[in-house]
């Protein structure tokens, strides 16, 4: 009976997701231009130049600031004639009122442009301040799929970890922290005219950092392959991005200094990038989202920690697809059948986070609260996100339970 029951619940998602499935057909999002190589974050200026503007917000962190990682950026811009102002009180989840701080700075010092310098905290405050700028609408009615009516002021992303893919993407997620709970804004608009992958940025980031924005960049890869909105060119870009993830991030995270492994992390974040933002992801994401909504958990690391879970839930619904991943990234020979293979990806992905100290709990969640998150992780997923398999309030639980510490 229960399972003639989810069937009939899953009708109205299945339909829904058949019909954006169509739309995402034929629906024409923007690739930014990149300038990639190591130093060229010194030329990203001479792009910039060319909209003409004169003085830019440059959106970013205390933390970069302060280990001089803008420096030779800020003489770049000054050399080409561009004026900059530093707003750096973006948080690791940026919440509404970083947004209209930023949004004051940008006014009252009188800018034509936005350039958001950092990782995935700083490129989302970046996109909702530009897009503040020109939709005078409340954060909250920007929430969900193509709210924006006007474009973006010249807006410019520099990545400084490879992980969100957030300078290729139409997301912006923000924290209410009234509510304790992050949403996404989705718009083609919020594609950044430009951007620029330079490894020589990522030259500093800690392991620690580097397994978590590697696993991020994975999870986006694997959830936009395994979804229902896969198209040819999804699928091309998850599959290059999930192969370079699996076979370079723990070498990447043990030899932080090496140039080409930082680049080829990079190409995969923007891969990443492309590919979910054109297929939407799954409940990897919806458990992750609430996490740094309810707890401020780091978003890569629970989706690191998330993703074995979610992909065993899946089961032979996402096993097709996860051999394919498995087999392309080298993982099995072409005589395995599907599940050997899946699982061979699935116990990859758990020995990468076994090897770069990732731990198989949430260390914030509290058995109390899931109650409560499974009803905001569904009521985000269903029916938005085109997964494998639909996930209900007691399959939704118990996963959250495998995660708790308390359950160890």
């Amino acid at each position: 009976m229960k399972k003639v029951i989810n069937a009939i619940q899953n009708v109205p998602y299945r339909t829904s997701h058949l019909v954006m499935k169509q739309t995402a057909k034929v629906l024409k999002l923007p690739i930014p231009p990149v300038l990639k190589g190591a130093g060229m974050v010194r030329r990203f200026p001479e792009i910039v130049k060319l909209t003409g503007v004169t003085r830019v917000l440059i959106v970013t962190d205390r933390p970069l600031l302060t280990m001089g990682l803008l420096d030779s950026f800020l003489c770049a811009l000054e050399a080409n004639g561009i004026e900059s102002v530093i707003f750096d009180k973006v948080q690791p989840n940026p919440t509404f009122e970083n947004v209209e701080d930023g949004l004051a700075m940008y006014y009252s010092s009188n800018c034509d442009g936005v350039i958001a310098f950092g990782g995935g905290s700083s490129i989302d405050c970046g996109k909702i301040i530009a897009a503040k700028v020109t939709n005078r609408k409340s954060i909250e009615k920007m929430r969900g799929l193509f709210k924006l009516t006007r474009k973006l002021p010249p807006f410019f992303v520099v990545p400084t970890t490879s992980g969100t893919g957030s300078e290729a993407t139409i997301c912006a997620v923000i924290t209410d922290v009234h509510n304790h709970e992050k949403f996404a804004i989705n718009d083609p608009k919020l594609v950044p005219l430009a951007t620029v992958l330079d490894p020589e940025l990522t030259l500093d980031l800690p392991p620690s950092l580097t397994a978590t924005t590697g696993m991020d960049a994975l999870t986006h890869a694997i959830e936009a392959y395994i979804g229902k909105y896969d198209t040819p060119f999804v699928k091309e870009k998850a599959l290059s991005a999930a192969e370079s993830i699996i076979n370079h991030l723990e070498d990447c995270y043990h030899n932080g200094q090496d140039l080409d492994l930082r680049l080829t992390m990079a190409q995969a974040s923007f891969d990443g990038g492309l590919a979910f933002t054109r297929a939407y992801v799954g409940y990897v994401h919806a458990i992750a989202h609430a996490m740094g909504g309810y707890y401020s958990v780091p978003h890569g690391l629970a989706n690191a920690i998330v993703l074995p879970y979610v992909l065993e839930y899946y089961g032979h619904t996402a096993e097709k697809k996860l051999a394919e991943l498995a087999f392309y990234s080298g993982l099995g020979e072409a005589m395995f059948d599907d599940e050997i293979l899946a699982k061979l990806l699935i116990k990859k992905i758990k020995s990468m986070n076994t090897n770069m100290g990732i731990p198989k709990t949430i260390y914030a969640l509290k058995a109390a609260d899931i109650p409560e998150l499974a009803k905001r992780i569904l009521k985000e997923a269903n029916p938005t996100y085109p997964v494998p398999r639909i996930m209900h309030y007691q399959e939704c639980c118990d996963i959250l339970k495998m995660l708790c510490p308390d359950e160890d």
